[in-house]
Protein backbone atom coordinates (compact mmCIF):
# COMPACT_ATOMS: atom_id res chain seq x y z
CA UNK A 1 0.00 0.00 0.00
CA UNK A 2 0.74 3.60 -0.62
CA UNK A 3 2.26 4.98 2.70
CA UNK A 4 2.76 8.36 1.52
CA UNK A 5 -0.85 8.76 2.12
CA UNK A 6 -2.86 10.21 5.37
CA UNK A 7 -6.39 9.42 4.27
CA UNK A 8 -7.95 10.70 7.65
CA UNK A 9 -6.36 14.23 7.25
CA UNK A 10 -7.30 14.81 3.70
CA UNK A 11 -10.90 13.54 4.02
CA UNK A 12 -10.99 16.28 7.23
CA UNK A 13 -9.18 18.65 5.39
CA UNK A 14 -11.77 18.52 2.56
CA UNK A 15 -14.09 18.73 4.63
CA UNK A 16 -13.02 22.66 5.64
CA UNK A 17 -12.36 23.16 2.38
CA UNK A 18 -16.03 23.62 1.73
CA UNK A 19 -16.49 26.02 3.79
CA UNK A 20 -19.91 24.25 5.42
CA UNK A 21 -22.78 25.92 7.36
CA UNK A 22 -22.11 23.60 10.11
CA UNK A 23 -25.05 22.64 12.15
CA UNK A 24 -23.32 19.05 13.59
CA UNK A 25 -21.56 18.83 16.83
CA UNK A 26 -19.40 19.87 18.31
CA UNK A 27 -20.68 22.75 18.93
CA UNK A 28 -17.60 25.42 18.86
CA UNK A 29 -17.91 25.20 15.06
CA UNK A 30 -15.35 24.29 13.50
CA UNK A 31 -12.64 26.97 14.15
CA UNK A 32 -15.38 29.77 15.25
CA UNK A 33 -16.36 29.44 19.02
CA UNK A 34 -13.30 28.04 21.02
CA UNK A 35 -12.23 30.03 23.85
CA UNK A 36 -10.60 33.22 23.19
CA UNK A 37 -8.69 33.03 26.06
CA UNK A 38 -6.97 29.81 24.69
CA UNK A 39 -6.87 30.45 21.32
CA UNK A 40 -5.23 33.78 21.74
CA UNK A 41 -2.43 31.43 23.05
CA UNK A 42 -2.09 28.84 20.39
CA UNK A 43 -4.28 29.96 17.26
CA UNK A 44 -7.63 28.55 15.49
CA UNK A 45 -6.73 26.39 12.66
CA UNK A 46 -6.14 23.04 14.63
CA UNK A 47 -9.43 23.38 15.85
CA UNK A 48 -11.39 22.85 12.70
CA UNK A 49 -10.08 19.57 12.33
CA UNK A 50 -12.37 18.57 15.76
CA UNK A 51 -15.27 17.27 13.77
CA UNK A 52 -17.58 14.51 13.80
CA UNK A 53 -19.19 11.84 11.40
CA UNK A 54 -19.66 13.21 7.81
CA UNK A 55 -20.26 11.93 4.39
CA UNK A 56 -16.04 12.99 4.26
CA UNK A 57 -14.78 11.79 7.37
CA UNK A 58 -16.39 8.28 7.78
CA UNK A 59 -17.38 6.17 11.20
CA UNK A 60 -15.05 5.11 13.71
CA UNK A 61 -17.56 1.79 14.54
CA UNK A 62 -18.71 1.57 11.40
CA UNK A 63 -15.82 2.34 8.73
CA UNK A 64 -15.94 1.85 4.83
CA UNK A 65 -14.02 5.30 3.83
CA UNK A 66 -11.31 7.45 5.32
CA UNK A 67 -10.56 5.68 8.46
CA UNK A 68 -11.25 2.46 6.88
CA UNK A 69 -8.24 3.46 4.79
CA UNK A 70 -6.34 4.76 7.33
CA UNK A 71 -6.49 1.11 9.49
CA UNK A 72 -5.68 -0.68 6.56
CA UNK A 73 -2.60 1.15 5.87
CA UNK A 74 -1.40 0.58 9.53
CA UNK A 75 -2.07 -2.68 9.23
CA UNK A 76 0.02 -3.27 6.40
CA UNK A 77 2.80 -1.43 7.96
CA UNK A 78 2.92 -3.58 11.18
CA UNK A 79 2.05 -6.60 9.32
CA UNK A 80 -1.24 -7.34 11.26
CA UNK A 81 -4.40 -9.02 9.98
CA UNK A 82 -6.52 -5.98 10.92
CA UNK A 83 -5.91 -2.80 12.71
CA UNK A 84 -7.86 -0.58 14.99
CA UNK A 85 -7.58 2.94 16.19
CA UNK A 86 -8.02 3.25 19.72
CA UNK A 87 -9.19 6.54 21.46
CA UNK A 88 -9.65 5.76 24.97
CA UNK A 89 -6.27 4.81 25.17
CA UNK A 90 -4.42 1.20 25.32
CA UNK A 91 -6.49 0.72 28.44
CA UNK A 92 -9.77 0.46 26.15
CA UNK A 93 -7.72 -2.13 24.34
CA UNK A 94 -6.34 -3.78 26.96
CA UNK A 95 -10.02 -4.50 28.24
CA UNK A 96 -11.61 -5.50 24.94
CA UNK A 97 -8.58 -7.96 24.70
CA UNK A 98 -9.51 -9.22 27.91
CA UNK A 99 -13.04 -9.17 27.57
CA UNK A 100 -12.66 -11.26 23.82
CA UNK A 101 -10.13 -13.91 25.50
CA UNK A 102 -12.13 -15.45 28.29
CA UNK A 103 -15.57 -15.17 29.76
CA UNK A 104 -17.12 -15.60 33.61
CA UNK A 105 -15.71 -18.59 34.73
CA UNK A 106 -12.78 -19.04 32.22
CA UNK A 107 -9.19 -18.45 33.32
CA UNK A 108 -6.63 -16.45 31.87
CA UNK A 109 -3.18 -16.26 32.64
CA UNK A 110 -1.80 -12.52 33.65
CA UNK A 111 1.58 -11.01 34.44
CA UNK A 112 1.82 -9.84 37.86
CA UNK A 113 3.17 -6.54 36.55
CA UNK A 114 0.21 -5.71 34.12
CA UNK A 115 -1.55 -2.34 34.38
CA UNK A 116 -4.13 -1.43 36.33
CA UNK A 117 -6.13 -1.85 32.75
CA UNK A 118 -5.85 -5.56 33.29
CA UNK A 119 -7.96 -5.43 36.33
CA UNK A 120 -10.36 -3.42 34.62
CA UNK A 121 -10.73 -5.78 31.82
CA UNK A 122 -10.83 -8.82 34.55
CA UNK A 123 -14.53 -6.48 36.53
CA UNK A 124 -15.66 -6.86 32.65
CA UNK A 125 -15.05 -9.92 31.77
CA UNK A 126 -15.39 -11.87 35.13
CA UNK A 127 -12.93 -14.16 34.55
CA UNK A 128 -10.52 -15.72 37.02
CA UNK A 129 -6.98 -14.21 36.87
CA UNK A 130 -4.45 -17.01 37.15
CA UNK A 131 -0.86 -14.91 37.94
CA UNK A 132 2.38 -15.38 36.28
CA UNK A 133 5.19 -13.76 38.23
CA UNK A 134 7.81 -11.69 36.54
CA UNK A 135 11.79 -11.90 37.43
CA UNK A 136 13.04 -9.09 39.47
CA UNK A 137 16.14 -7.00 38.40
CA UNK A 138 17.88 -7.32 41.99
CA UNK A 139 20.33 -4.55 41.29
CA UNK A 140 17.47 -1.93 40.15
CA UNK A 141 14.63 -3.11 42.36
CA UNK A 142 12.87 -3.57 39.30
CA UNK A 143 10.10 -6.05 37.90
CA UNK A 144 11.92 -7.80 34.53
CA UNK A 145 10.64 -10.04 32.03
CA UNK A 146 8.72 -12.85 32.20
CA UNK A 147 10.23 -16.03 31.04
CA UNK A 148 8.75 -19.03 29.04
CA UNK A 149 9.52 -21.42 31.63
CA UNK A 150 7.08 -19.52 33.78
CA UNK A 151 4.58 -19.41 31.49
CA UNK A 152 4.57 -22.80 30.80
CA UNK A 153 4.64 -23.65 34.41
CA UNK A 154 1.37 -21.87 34.61
CA UNK A 155 -0.28 -23.93 31.69
CA UNK A 156 0.97 -26.96 33.52
CA UNK A 157 -0.81 -26.26 36.94
CA UNK A 158 -3.86 -24.78 34.32
CA UNK A 159 -4.03 -25.90 31.35
CA UNK A 160 -7.90 -24.21 30.99
CA UNK A 161 -6.22 -21.01 30.76
CA UNK A 162 -7.71 -19.34 27.62
CA UNK A 163 -5.00 -16.64 27.13
CA UNK A 164 -2.02 -15.13 28.97
CA UNK A 165 -1.99 -11.44 29.14
CA UNK A 166 1.23 -9.88 29.61
CA UNK A 167 3.26 -6.32 29.27
CA UNK A 168 6.05 -6.32 26.95
CA UNK A 169 8.31 -4.02 26.97
CA UNK A 170 7.65 -3.15 30.44
CA UNK A 171 7.67 1.28 31.38
CA UNK A 172 11.18 0.52 32.29
CA UNK A 173 11.89 -0.95 28.70
CA UNK A 174 12.48 -4.14 29.56
CA UNK A 175 11.47 -7.23 27.47
CA UNK A 176 10.30 -10.90 27.50
CA UNK A 177 11.06 -13.49 25.17
CA UNK A 178 7.71 -13.05 23.02
CA UNK A 179 8.94 -15.74 20.85
CA UNK A 180 8.89 -18.50 22.68
CA UNK A 181 6.37 -17.17 25.15
CA UNK A 182 3.82 -17.62 22.04
CA UNK A 183 4.90 -21.10 20.86
CA UNK A 184 3.94 -22.18 24.56
CA UNK A 185 0.62 -20.65 24.27
CA UNK A 186 -0.11 -21.83 21.07
CA UNK A 187 0.69 -25.43 22.00
CA UNK A 188 -1.46 -24.97 24.50
CA UNK A 189 -4.80 -23.33 22.12
CA UNK A 190 -4.23 -20.23 24.28
CA UNK A 191 -3.70 -16.34 22.86
CA UNK A 192 -1.14 -14.35 23.65
CA UNK A 193 -2.08 -10.63 24.11
CA UNK A 194 0.42 -8.49 24.78
CA UNK A 195 0.17 -4.72 26.41
CA UNK A 196 2.70 -3.20 23.81
CA UNK A 197 1.59 -0.21 25.39
CA UNK A 198 5.71 0.92 25.56
CA UNK A 199 6.65 -0.83 22.07
CA UNK A 200 4.89 1.15 19.41
CA UNK A 201 8.08 2.06 17.99
CA UNK A 202 10.38 -1.09 17.81
CA UNK A 203 9.58 -2.06 14.50
CA UNK A 204 11.42 0.44 13.03
CA UNK A 205 15.24 -0.66 14.00
CA UNK A 206 16.87 -3.71 14.02
CA UNK A 207 18.76 -2.30 17.48
CA UNK A 208 15.03 -2.27 19.33
CA UNK A 209 13.29 -5.51 20.91
CA UNK A 210 11.75 -7.60 18.45
CA UNK A 211 8.06 -6.41 18.09
CA UNK A 212 5.08 -8.35 19.70
CA UNK A 213 3.51 -9.14 16.30
CA UNK A 214 7.06 -10.05 14.81
CA UNK A 215 7.37 -12.57 17.37
CA UNK A 216 4.07 -14.35 17.57
CA UNK A 217 1.28 -12.57 19.41
CA UNK A 218 -2.06 -12.50 18.19
CA UNK A 219 -3.63 -9.44 19.69
CA UNK A 220 -1.35 -6.22 20.81
CA UNK A 221 -2.24 -2.49 21.87
CA UNK A 222 0.30 0.11 21.50
CA UNK A 223 0.09 3.49 22.63
CA UNK A 224 0.84 5.95 19.89
CA UNK A 225 0.99 9.32 21.67
CA UNK A 226 3.81 7.85 24.05
CA UNK A 227 6.92 7.60 22.05
CA UNK A 228 5.21 7.73 18.02
CA UNK A 229 3.99 11.52 17.92
CA UNK A 230 0.19 10.95 18.12
CA UNK A 231 -1.89 12.72 20.61
CA UNK A 232 -2.33 11.56 24.23
CA UNK A 233 -4.95 8.78 24.43
CA UNK A 234 -4.35 7.89 20.88
CA UNK A 235 -3.63 4.07 20.63
CA UNK A 236 -4.36 1.08 18.31
CA UNK A 237 -4.51 -2.35 18.42
CA UNK A 238 -3.68 -5.07 16.07
CA UNK A 239 -5.03 -8.31 15.40
CA UNK A 240 -2.94 -11.23 13.55
CA UNK A 241 -4.09 -15.03 13.20
CA UNK A 242 -2.24 -17.60 13.86
CA UNK A 243 -5.10 -20.29 13.56
CA UNK A 244 -5.64 -20.31 17.36
CA UNK A 245 -9.27 -19.44 19.25
CA UNK A 246 -10.12 -17.85 16.64
CA UNK A 247 -13.55 -16.87 17.35
CA UNK A 248 -12.72 -15.10 20.47
CA UNK A 249 -10.44 -12.53 17.56
CA UNK A 250 -14.15 -12.00 16.26
CA UNK A 251 -15.61 -10.72 19.21
CA UNK A 252 -12.74 -7.95 19.62
CA UNK A 253 -14.23 -5.58 17.17
CA UNK A 254 -17.99 -6.15 18.95
CA UNK A 255 -15.67 -5.32 22.39
CA UNK A 256 -14.04 -2.17 21.50
CA UNK A 257 -17.22 -0.61 20.77
CA UNK A 258 -18.44 -1.59 24.15
CA UNK A 259 -15.31 0.42 25.51
CA UNK A 260 -15.05 3.20 23.01
CA UNK A 261 -16.60 6.49 23.20
CA UNK A 262 -19.43 6.92 20.30
CA UNK A 263 -18.08 10.18 20.20
CA UNK A 264 -14.53 9.51 19.20
CA UNK A 265 -12.52 12.35 18.37
CA UNK A 266 -10.77 12.76 15.09
CA UNK A 267 -8.03 14.69 16.45
CA UNK A 268 -6.74 11.28 18.04
CA UNK A 269 -7.43 9.63 14.99
CA UNK A 270 -5.95 12.06 12.47
CA UNK A 271 -2.69 12.30 14.69
CA UNK A 272 -3.08 8.80 14.50
CA UNK A 273 -3.13 8.66 10.96
CA UNK A 274 -0.28 11.17 10.64
CA UNK A 275 1.99 8.91 13.23
CA UNK A 276 1.50 6.33 11.33
CA UNK A 277 2.68 7.98 8.13
CA UNK A 278 5.60 9.15 9.78
CA UNK A 279 7.00 6.16 10.92
CA UNK A 280 6.29 4.55 7.51
CA UNK A 281 8.29 7.10 5.99
CA UNK A 282 11.01 8.17 8.42
CA UNK A 283 10.46 6.04 11.03
CA UNK A 284 14.19 4.03 10.87
CA UNK A 285 15.79 7.61 10.89
CA UNK A 286 13.52 8.60 13.87
CA UNK A 287 14.16 5.46 16.04
CA UNK A 288 18.22 5.94 14.95
CA UNK A 289 18.13 9.85 16.18
CA UNK A 290 16.77 8.86 19.74
CA UNK A 291 19.19 5.98 20.15
CA UNK A 292 21.78 7.77 19.41
CA UNK A 293 20.56 10.24 21.74
CA UNK A 294 20.02 7.97 24.56
CA UNK A 295 23.98 6.62 24.10
CA UNK A 296 25.33 9.62 24.18
CA UNK A 297 23.64 10.99 27.54
CA UNK A 298 23.80 7.32 29.04
CA UNK A 299 27.61 7.04 28.40
CA UNK A 300 28.29 10.61 29.96
CA UNK A 301 26.09 9.58 32.70
CA UNK A 302 28.13 6.27 33.27
CA UNK A 303 30.84 8.83 33.87
CA UNK A 304 29.59 10.74 35.92
CA UNK A 305 30.74 9.88 39.96
CA UNK A 306 27.90 8.23 41.48
CA UNK A 307 25.60 7.93 38.73
CA UNK A 308 24.94 4.81 36.70
CA UNK A 309 23.03 3.60 33.70
CA UNK A 310 20.72 0.36 33.55
CA UNK A 311 22.68 -1.69 30.49
CA UNK A 312 21.33 -5.16 29.62
CA UNK A 313 20.10 -7.92 26.90
CA UNK A 314 16.34 -7.05 25.42
CA UNK A 315 16.09 -3.47 26.74
CA UNK A 316 15.05 -0.67 24.86
CA UNK A 317 18.04 1.79 24.66
CA UNK A 318 15.78 4.25 24.14
CA UNK A 319 14.86 4.58 28.02
CA UNK A 320 17.30 6.12 30.48
CA UNK A 321 16.72 3.93 33.54
CA UNK A 322 19.10 6.31 35.85
CA UNK A 323 20.53 5.97 39.57
CA UNK A 324 22.69 8.05 41.63
CA UNK A 325 22.46 5.14 44.54
CA UNK A 326 26.13 5.73 44.76
CA UNK A 327 26.04 9.34 46.19
CA UNK A 328 22.99 8.47 48.45
CA UNK A 329 19.92 9.73 46.33
CA UNK A 330 16.74 7.63 46.35
CA UNK A 331 14.50 7.58 42.80
CA UNK A 332 12.11 9.90 44.25
CA UNK A 333 14.82 12.16 45.81
CA UNK A 334 16.77 12.56 42.30
CA UNK A 335 13.76 13.51 40.53
CA UNK A 336 12.87 16.36 42.99
CA UNK A 337 16.21 17.64 42.26
CA UNK A 338 15.62 17.46 38.82
CA UNK A 339 12.32 19.19 38.43
CA UNK A 340 13.00 21.87 41.12
CA UNK A 341 16.21 23.15 40.65
CA UNK A 342 16.72 22.21 36.73
CA UNK A 343 13.53 22.45 35.31
CA UNK A 344 14.45 18.56 33.84
CA UNK A 345 11.41 16.24 33.36
CA UNK A 346 11.68 12.76 34.22
CA UNK A 347 9.05 9.77 32.98
CA UNK A 348 8.91 8.53 36.34
CA UNK A 349 10.75 7.50 39.86
CA UNK A 350 10.65 4.73 41.81
CA UNK A 351 13.09 4.18 45.29
CA UNK A 352 16.23 3.14 43.31
CA UNK A 353 15.73 5.20 40.06
CA UNK A 354 14.41 7.76 37.60
CA UNK A 355 13.20 7.40 34.00
CA UNK A 356 13.68 9.37 30.82
CA UNK A 357 12.44 8.29 27.91
CA UNK A 358 14.05 9.58 24.78
CA UNK A 359 12.10 9.97 21.48
CA UNK A 360 13.02 11.30 17.83
CA UNK A 361 11.76 14.40 19.48
CA UNK A 362 14.68 15.08 21.78
CA UNK A 363 17.47 17.66 21.04
CA UNK A 364 20.98 16.98 21.65
CA UNK A 365 20.23 20.34 24.45
CA UNK A 366 17.95 18.17 26.26
CA UNK A 367 20.15 15.66 26.84
CA UNK A 368 22.76 18.04 27.77
CA UNK A 369 20.75 19.43 30.26
CA UNK A 370 19.77 16.28 31.88
CA UNK A 371 23.93 15.37 31.62
CA UNK A 372 24.98 18.60 33.51
CA UNK A 373 22.31 18.50 35.80
CA UNK A 374 23.25 15.26 36.77
CA UNK A 375 27.23 15.91 37.01
CA UNK A 376 26.22 19.00 39.33
CA UNK A 377 24.42 16.81 41.55
CA UNK A 378 27.53 14.64 41.99
CA UNK A 379 29.66 17.61 42.48
CA UNK A 380 27.05 18.72 45.22
CA UNK A 381 26.85 15.36 47.05
CA UNK A 382 30.66 14.27 46.66
CA UNK A 383 31.69 12.92 50.10
CA UNK A 384 28.38 12.13 51.21
CA UNK A 385 27.92 8.74 52.38
CA UNK A 386 24.36 7.00 51.69
CA UNK A 387 23.67 7.04 55.44
CA UNK A 388 23.99 10.82 55.26
CA UNK A 389 21.33 11.55 52.60
CA UNK A 390 19.03 8.36 52.29
CA UNK A 391 16.77 7.65 55.76
CA UNK A 392 17.22 4.19 56.48
CA UNK A 393 13.82 3.38 57.92
CA UNK A 394 12.07 4.77 54.25
CA UNK A 395 13.91 1.87 52.70
CA UNK A 396 11.34 0.26 50.43
CA UNK A 397 11.07 -3.66 50.74
CA UNK A 398 11.28 -5.64 48.00
CA UNK A 399 8.40 -7.15 45.93
CA UNK A 400 5.69 -8.98 47.76
CA UNK A 401 4.82 -13.01 47.21
CA UNK A 402 1.30 -12.89 45.55
CA UNK A 403 -1.39 -12.38 47.75
CA UNK A 404 -4.40 -14.96 48.32
CA UNK A 405 -7.01 -15.11 46.23
CA UNK A 406 -10.41 -15.15 47.64
CA UNK A 407 -12.74 -14.12 44.54
CA UNK A 408 -12.68 -12.75 41.21
CA UNK A 409 -12.03 -9.38 40.69
CA UNK A 410 -15.56 -9.04 38.98
CA UNK A 411 -17.21 -10.45 41.90
CA UNK A 412 -15.24 -8.63 44.46
CA UNK A 413 -16.08 -5.37 42.65
CA UNK A 414 -19.63 -5.82 43.17
CA UNK A 415 -19.76 -7.34 46.65
CA UNK A 416 -21.18 -5.21 49.59
CA UNK A 417 -17.99 -3.54 51.15
CA UNK A 418 -16.89 -1.72 54.36
CA UNK A 419 -14.57 0.69 55.29
CA UNK A 420 -12.12 0.58 57.80
CA UNK A 421 -9.09 1.98 58.46
CA UNK A 422 -5.60 1.56 56.63
CA UNK A 423 -4.12 0.52 60.19
CA UNK A 424 -6.74 -2.20 60.23
CA UNK A 425 -6.59 -3.88 56.88
CA UNK A 426 -4.02 -6.25 57.13
CA UNK A 427 -6.07 -9.98 57.17
CA UNK A 428 -8.57 -8.46 55.15
CA UNK A 429 -10.25 -9.10 52.02
CA UNK A 430 -9.61 -5.97 49.61
CA UNK A 431 -12.23 -4.31 48.34
CA UNK A 432 -10.60 -1.92 45.90
CA UNK A 433 -7.48 -1.92 43.78
CA UNK A 434 -4.16 -0.31 45.42
CA UNK A 435 -1.44 1.25 42.64
CA UNK A 436 1.70 3.11 43.06
CA UNK A 437 1.44 5.36 40.18
CA UNK A 438 3.39 5.36 38.02
CA UNK A 439 3.69 2.83 36.59
CA UNK A 440 0.29 1.75 37.63
CA UNK A 441 1.07 -1.75 38.35
CA UNK A 442 -1.67 -2.71 41.18
CA UNK A 443 -0.10 -4.09 44.52
CA UNK A 444 -3.72 -5.48 45.27
CA UNK A 445 -6.23 -6.15 43.14
CA UNK A 446 -9.77 -6.61 44.58
CA UNK A 447 -10.97 -9.94 46.53
CA UNK A 448 -7.32 -10.86 47.09
CA UNK A 449 -6.22 -10.92 51.02
CA UNK A 450 -4.36 -8.14 52.23
CA UNK A 451 -1.17 -9.97 53.71
CA UNK A 452 1.13 -8.43 56.13
CA UNK A 453 3.86 -8.22 53.35
CA UNK A 454 1.40 -6.46 50.89
CA UNK A 455 0.05 -3.67 53.83
CA UNK A 456 4.04 -3.15 54.52
CA UNK A 457 4.83 -2.66 51.05
CA UNK A 458 1.76 -0.17 50.53
CA UNK A 459 2.52 1.33 54.15
CA UNK A 460 6.02 2.50 52.65
CA UNK A 461 4.25 4.05 50.13
CA UNK A 462 1.60 5.69 52.02
CA UNK A 463 4.25 6.88 54.71
CA UNK A 464 6.44 8.58 52.25
CA UNK A 465 3.31 10.27 50.34
CA UNK A 466 3.68 8.44 47.36
CA UNK A 467 1.02 9.12 44.55
CA UNK A 468 -0.98 5.54 44.27
CA UNK A 469 -4.14 5.24 42.11
CA UNK A 470 -7.57 3.40 44.16
CA UNK A 471 -6.50 6.07 47.21
CA UNK A 472 -9.78 8.32 47.00
CA UNK A 473 -10.09 11.67 45.71
CA UNK A 474 -7.67 13.20 48.12
CA UNK A 475 -5.23 10.73 47.56
CA UNK A 476 -4.70 9.57 51.03
CA UNK A 477 -4.59 5.91 52.26
CA UNK A 478 -6.25 6.77 55.60
CA UNK A 479 -9.10 4.18 55.07
CA UNK A 480 -9.85 1.33 52.87
CA UNK A 481 -12.74 -0.96 51.14
CA UNK A 482 -13.10 -4.47 52.23
CA UNK A 483 -15.65 -6.85 51.79
CA UNK A 484 -18.33 -7.73 54.60
CA UNK A 485 -17.47 -10.82 55.78
CA UNK A 486 -21.10 -12.32 54.60
CA UNK A 487 -19.91 -11.65 50.77
CA UNK A 488 -17.03 -14.37 50.98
Amino acid sequence: MNQSQTPLLQAVTDLIETNPAYFKVPGHRLDKGVCPHWTDRVGTAIFAYDVTETPFTDDLHSPVGAIDEAQKLLSALYGADQSFFLVNGSTCGNEAMILSAAFEGEKIMIARNAHKSAMMGLVLSGAEPVYVMPEVIEDWAIQGEITAESVRKGFEENPDCMALFLVSPSYYGVSSDLGKIAEVCHAHGALLLVDEAHGGHVYFHDKLPMGALEAGADVCVQSMHKVAGALTQSSVLHMKRHGVREAALKRIAQNLQLVQSTSPSYLLMTSLDCARYELAVNGREMMEKALNLAGYARERIHKTAGFCCMEGEGIDRTRLVISARGIGLTGYMLEKMLFEEYAVNMELSDYENVLAIVTYANEIEDMDRLIAACKDISRRCAGQSALQIMNKKNVYPSFPQLPQQIMTPRRAYFSNTETVRWQEAAGQIAGQMIAPYPPGIPVIYPGERISQEVWEYIECFRRNGRHMHGTGQDGKLDRIKVIVSDAV
